[in-house]
């Protein structure tokens, strides 16, 4: 079923041209697949590739600012003219240097211009572009050089050169490293303004010849994914998955060209970022600002109020934290200012009447309440121009959503995969349904297979923007997209009658219990998370035992420079030990357990068991951890998901002793 019938056959009609091709999926880093091209709508949209999609926008857009970011103090600015000129030339330098077609540049770095020339430079010169983790190992990021078979290396820094320096010994394919920040230190490792000036002094001829190779429905972009499930596989996207996402997205988000504004934060290695920062703001005419690479310890509330962004797409963890700190300085608040608060988050809930479908309505009291506490909130966030709230790559608390729309901030869910390229169904200001992950757009195609009693079942997604496959895995391709090519994404949901799609667990995450009893874990989790406002990750073990239990960890300052959890309990985890009697400032003073806590964990936790639909659904035993988890842990992947086989390696004999 692999697409690669026509090796021997040349094409030179490109960069928008597309191989005849019959299947709809492949293995194979040189094949083609068939384009799901529809008879109307925006599935009928016609094919670009990604070169040609970048000249749209430079020509259309020659001096708006593509691009910006802040080195030494002082902003500098890009222009999608200026853009298109340094892809060509990295471009030139890439072929130069020996960059064979489908052949990889691997790219290791936080967020930057260089990072998006290097990617797209990658795709003008034929071959693939793959972004790794900055918090990957060596050993994985050789993973991803092998399997992607990369002759170029570009890095931010010393400390991404290490671990490259460290794992070439094993890399094949390797011929050039290109350190795009500071100056190198290590001899043939090439500097950012050297491989520049190389591209400068090469002819446009090469170029044009490569270009006229690229087919729309050919690789040009690997997603590697954070291997929560074991080894990563890289996800092959095509020109037509990317180009066409964008544009579907950004249709069905209402989105005005030439006047938007993202901030770059989220890891570029992982689609929703892609998508958002990189594609949908091409498209658009909008500008991307790169945020400080310590963004997610602390810098990005100071970015966010200077550059005040048109679209804000977090993750649940950037939220979280934005909760934290605005309910810290809301509870300072006292008397009428205090009264005030509660009264206009009561008029924002209902504002944002969860069962409504369509926009919002505005209750009596809403004009003063925005006027005194909405838009002074917003302002002091750095959101008020922000139009798009969305919370993307995990599951969000319920509770959370709640708070930000008692404050007149319509924060809404995306579901989507890298298979998916990105946002699937979404949630949009318009039209809502708290806990959904919103609605299937135009174009899209969502339906729910093997349907149980309670009408949840297998989400199957279809559309353009299905991948190509998984590179060099004939099995796993096959067993995730079938030949008609649905992708199989292994979650459990089940929509509404209005579309609405819900996510209820993970076909690979489901406790099966040694009675035989089936249980999504993570309405569970969510749950305990919900009563108790001090645990920070939590997850239910049961897989085969005769009962359920459940490891907690709570809520501690983290080590900025390191991402390490601390010892010192957050506000939120001290705020509630202060609530339930408890003086504890430190996770060792809590494991202490004085009898408060215990009788406060075990209450929540009761709660929850209340609401459960069987005794097997309860939880019987409970620990708290000593450390919570993260990504230096390894129990975290670099978009938060938690790695469970991880903990369950980890912890395995703190498990061991609830079943004794």
């Amino acid at each position: 079923m692999s697409a690669s019938p026509h090796h021997q056959t040349e094409f030179l009609n490109g960069p928008d041209q597309l191989i005849p091709c019959n299947v709809l999926k492949t293995w194979d880093p040189k094949g083609a697949v068939k384009l799901g091209i529809g008879n109307e709508g925006v599935s009928a949209h016609p094919p670009i590739s990604v070169p040609s999609f970048l000249k749209r926008s430079a020509d259309k857009y020659p001096n708006v600012t593509a691009l910006a970011v802040k080195r030494n103090g002082v902003w500098r600015e890009i222009t999608f003219k200026n853009y298109y000129e340094q892809v060509r030339t990295l471009a030139k330098a890439f072929i130069k240097l020996g960059l064979k077609q489908f052949h990889a540049v691997c790219i290791l770095g936080f967020n930057s211009p260089e990072w998006f020339i290097s990617n797209l430079a990658a795709i003008f010169a034929g071959g693939v572009s793959v972004g790794v983790y900055t918090t990957n190992s060596p050993e994985a990021c050789a993973h991803c050089a092998r399997s992607s078979k990369a002759q170029i290396w570009v890095v931010e820094d010393q400390k991404q050169l290490d671990k490259i320096l460290k794992i070439r010994g094993n890399l094949p394919y390797l011929s050039t490293i290109i350190q795009y920040l500071g100056t190198p230190t290590v001899e043939g490792v090439l500097s950012w303004e050297e491989v520049m000036d190389l591209g400068r002094q090469q002819p446009d001829t090469e170029l044009e010849e490569k270009l006229r190779r690229i087919a729309i429905n050919q690789c040009c972009t690997l997603i590697f994914s954070s291997g929560t499930t074991g080894l990563p596989k890289g996800v092959m996207l095509s020109h037509d998955n990317l180009t066409w996402t964008a544009h579907a997205n950004s249709i069905n988000i209402d989105l005005v060209t030439g006047n938007e504004s993202v901030i770059s934060f989220l890891p570029l290695s992982h689609v929703a970022a892609q998508m958002a920062d990189l594609y949908i703001c091409m498209y658009l005419g909008g500008t991307c600002y790169f945020a400080q690479p310590d963004a997610l310890k602390g810098t990005l509330g100071t970015t966010l109020k200077e550059i005040r962004p048109t679209v804000l797409v977090g993750v649940p963890r950037v939220w979280e934290k934005m909760y934290e700190k605005i309910t810290e300085a809301e509870n300072k608040n006292k008397g009428i200012k205090k009264s005030l608060i509660t009264w206009a988050r009561s008029i924002g809930l209902a504002a944002h009447d969860h069962n409504q479908l369509q926009n919002f309505r505005k209750p009596l009291g809403f004009p003063v309440a925005n006027a005194l506490v909405f838009k002074k909130a917003k302002k002091a966030l750095g959101l008020d121009r922000c139009k798009v709230f969305i919370s993307a790559a995990a599951p969000i608390s319920p509770d959370i959503v709640q708070y930000f729309h008692s404050l007149n901030i319509t924060l809404t869910e995306v579901y989507g995969t890298s298979e998916s390229t990105g946002p699937h169904t979404i949630g949009l200001s318009k039209t809502f349904r708290a806990g959904s992950c919103g609605i299937t757009p135009p174009g899209f195609k969502t339906r729910i297979v093997n349907v149980d009693k309670d009408g949840n079942g297998e989400i199957y997604l279809g559309g353009r923007n299905i991948a190509m496959g998984y590179l060099n895995l004939k099995e796993e391709t096959n067993e995730a997209i079938d030949d008609e090519g649905w992708l199989h994404t292994g979650d459990i949901g089940c929509l509404d009658e209005h579309g609405f799609l819900y996510i209820t667990g993970r076909i690979k995450e489901i406790v099966i219990t040694a009675g035989g009893e089936n249980i999504a874990p993570v309405p569970i989790e969510d749950a305990v998370k919900a009563e108790l406002p001090c645990i920070s990750n939590c997850m239910l073990i049961g897989d085969k035992r005769k009962f359920l239990s459940m490891l907690l960890t709570l809520k501690t300052e983290m080590d900025l420079d390191t991402g390490e959890p601390l010892d010192a309990l957050a506000p939120a985890a001290l705020e509630w030990c202060r609530g339930v009697g408890s003086q504890a400032q430190t996770v060792q003073e809590v494991l202490l357990l004085s009898d408060d806590l215990t009788t406060a964990i075990h209450e929540g936790i009761e709660r929850v068991n209340k609401s459960a639909i069987s005794n097997a659904q309860r939880i019987q035993k409970w620990v708290i951890l000593p450390k919570d988890f993260s990504i230096p842990g390894g129990e975290l992947g670099p978009t938060m998901k938690m790695k469970r086989h991880v903990v369950l390696q980890k912890h395995g004999d703190v498990i061991e002793k609830f079943y004794a």
